[in-house]
C-alpha cells in the first residue's frame, strides 16, 4: 500500500484511507451493521497495510464509532491512525462537547484520536461552533494529549473555506474531491486554498457515493476504450490520489470486491496519463448532458419528518437516467409505498442539511410527476 508523509510528524499514513460510512448492513437497515462481513473488511484492510479509519458520531445511526471500536481493539494501537468528528447538530451547550467526546473515546475503546475533525462545516455550523467556543475547546484537548492532530471537513464554498484557514491554525482538512466535482463544486478551488496554505488534504467522497462506480453507460465505455482491464471506479480513485497535497483517500468500502479493488489501485498509485485524462474529461461530459440527481447518499437529510426515503428515490431515479429503464423504476418506486416522492410536502427540512446543495423538494416533485408520466404510459 503506497503511503504519504504527515510533514508535521513524519508519519506514514496509507493512501488509501477506510470511511466508515458505508459498512456491510443486515436487512437494508443502516443502524445495523454486518459485524462479521464488516471486521473481515477491517482486518483485511489493515493486512494490506491500509491504516486510516475515519468514523463520525451519527454515521450508521451512531453505531459506527462502536463498531469500529470493536474491530480495531483486535490489533496493536501502534498499527492504526484513528479520525472521528464534532457533530454540530448535537450541540445544544457548551457541556455537550465535553459529553460527546468522552462518549466518542468510550464507543472507540482509545485514549486519544489521532485525527479529529470539527464535522461538516459550513456557515451554519461555524456559527455553533463559535458559539461554544469548540475550536478552543479541542485545542484544549490536543494539549491534554487526547487528540495528536485537529482539522475539519468542509462542504461549503471556497470563501468560506478561504476564511476558516486564515481564522485559525489546522493540522489538516478532510473536502469532497472527485472529477466531477472538480468544477461542479469548485472542489479545484478548494483544493488550491488548502494547498496554498500547506494544509494536508484528506478526500472524501472520491466516488461520489458510488455515482462514479455506476456511470452512465456512454461514460462508461468511453474509460473502457481507454482502458479496458480497469474498474470504472479506479478511475475516480486515482484521480484524488494523484494530486500531491493529498494525504489519503477515503473510501466508504462495502465489500470484499470495492476494497480489493480499491487496494489494487493504491498498491502503487500510476498516475493518470494525458490521454487518460482526457478520457475522464469526455466521460465527464456525456455524464453532465444525462441529468441524475448529484447525491451521494451520504444520509445527512435523513431522517425525513414524513418518512421519505431520500436517498433511496434518488438512487432508483439516477439508475433509470443511467440505463432508461422505465419498468424497473416504476416498480422500484411502487415498492418505496408511503416512502416515495409523493410523500414530499416540501417543508424544507431537509434543505439545510443536503452538503450537495441540491433543491430536494423541487427534484421529488419532479420524480413525483416522471413516474406519473411513465405510469400511465
Amino acid at each position: 500500500m503506497e503511503k504519504r508523509i504527515f510533514t508535521k510528524t513524519g508519519e506514514e499514513i496509507s493512501l488509501l484511507g477506510f470511511g466508515n460510512m458505508r459498512l456491510p448492513v443486515l436487512e437494508g437497515d443502516a443502524a445495523k451493521i454486518d459485524y462479521p462481513a464488516a471486521q473481515a473488511l477491517i482486518d483485511r484492510a489493515l493486512e494490506a497495510g491500509l491504516n486510516y479509519f475515519d468514523t463520525a458520531f451519527d454515521y450508521h445511526g451512531g453505531k459506527s464509532e462502536a463498531f469500529l471500536g470493536q474491530a480495531l481493539a483486535r490489533h496493536p494501537r501502534e498499527r492504526f491512525y484513528l479520525a472521528t468528528k464534532m457533530p454540530p447538530w448535537r450541540l445544544k451547550s457548551a457541556r455537550d462537547l465535553h459529553t460527546i467526546f468522552e462518549k466518542q473515546l468510550e464507543r472507540l475503546r482509545v485514549d486519544y484520536f489521532d485525527f479529529y475533525l470539527l464535522h461538516n462545516i459550513s456557515v451554519e455550523h461555524l456559527s455553533i461552533f463559535e458559539q461554544f467556543q469548540t475550536y478552543e475547546f479541542l485545542r484544549e484537548k490536543q494539549a491534554q494529549g487526547k487528540l495528536r492532530h485537529l482539522g475539519f471537513s468542509f462542504h461549503d464554498r471556497p470563501g468560506l473555506l478561504r476564511k476558516l484557514v486564515e481564522q485559525h491554525p489546522w493540522d489538516f482538512a478532510q473536502i469532497q474531491l472527485n472529477y466531477l466535482d472538480w468544477e461542479d463544486q469548485n472542489a479545484k478551488e478548494q483544493y488550491e486554498i488548502l494547498e496554498e496554505k500547506g494544509i494536508p488534504v484528506i478526500i472524501m467522497e472520491p466516488v461520489r457515493g458510488g455515482a462514479l462506480a455506476n456511470l452512465p453507460e456512454e461514460s462508461e465505455q468511453v474509460l473502457r476504450r481507454a482502458d479496458p482491464k480497469a474498474s470504472t471506479a479506479s478511475w475516480a480513485i486515482r484521480f484524488a490520489a494523484q494530486l500531491p497535497g493529498v494525504l489519503t483517500v477515503l473510501s466508504g468500502m462495502s465489500n470484499r470486491e470495492q476494497l480489493e479493488d480499491n487496494l489494487a489501485t493504491l498498491s502503487p498509485l500510476t498516475p493518470l496519463s494525458p490521454k487518460e485524462g482526457e478520457a475522464i474529461r469526455q466521460a465527464v461530459d456525456l455524464y453532465r448532458k444525462n441529468g441524475t440527481v448529484p447525491c451521494t447518499a451520504c444520509r445527512y437529510c435523513m431522517p425525513c419528518p414524513f418518512e421519505v426515503d431520500i436517498p433511496k428515490v434518488f438512487a432508483l431515479y439516477n439508475h433509470y437516467k443511467n440505463n432508461h429503464k422505465a419498468d424497473s423504476f416504476v416498480a422500484g418506486s411502487e415498492l418505496l409505498a408511503e416512502t416515495g416522492p409523493q410523500s414530499c410536502t416540501a417543508c424544507q427540512t431537509c434543505v439545510e442539511k443536503c452538503p450537495q446543495n441540491i433543491a430536494i423538494p423541487e427534484q421529488m416533485e419532479a420524480i413525483a410527476q416522471k413516474l406519473q408520466e411513465l405510469s400511465a404510459e
